[in-house]
């Protein structure tokens, strides 16, 4: 039986600069980093963004950019904080996709690696009860 997720592992070409992106935008607290010490593929770090555990490990970015992502939920009272955040560590902002009214808003935009991340607004059941609707 899955009893929830466990962490996220996300292959990035620097430790140091990932942090910081992380720190600043998702105030994400470091609980470890391996040095220079290797237990699993590469130098790695830990961190924890509401109790949620992502890895981040040493190696080559992704090469090419989808729409593969990462949704953390958010206040829609906290979307221009987050926005200021996100500009003020340079992330590149792409174009919310086509919404219709009642699924609430995303900001999405990459990393330094091409991973994708969004921060939304809305919930499972709001947008399944607006999908209900159609169009």
């Amino acid at each position: 039986m899955i009893s929830g997720l466990s962490h996220i592992t996300l292959i990035v070409n620097d430790l140091k600069r990932t942090t910081k992106f992380l720190e600043k935008i998702f105030e994400a607290r470091e609980v470890y980093s391996s040095g220079n010490e290797t237990f699993s593929f590469s130098k790695e770090k830990f961190f924890l963004i509401n109790g949620l555990w992502i890895c981040i490990m040493e190696g080559k970015p992704l090469v090419e950019r989808t729409y593969n992502h990462i949704a953390f939920k958010i206040p829609d009272s906290c979307y221009d904080k987050f926005l200021k955040r996100i500009k003020d560590v340079g992330a590149e902002i792409i174009p919310e996709r086509s919404r219709v009214e009642g699924e609430g808003r995303s900001i999405y935009f990459y990393d330094y690696d091409n991973h994708l991340f969004e921060l939304h607004t809305g919930t499972l059941e709001e947008r399944l009860e607006r999908y209900s609707k159609g169009k």
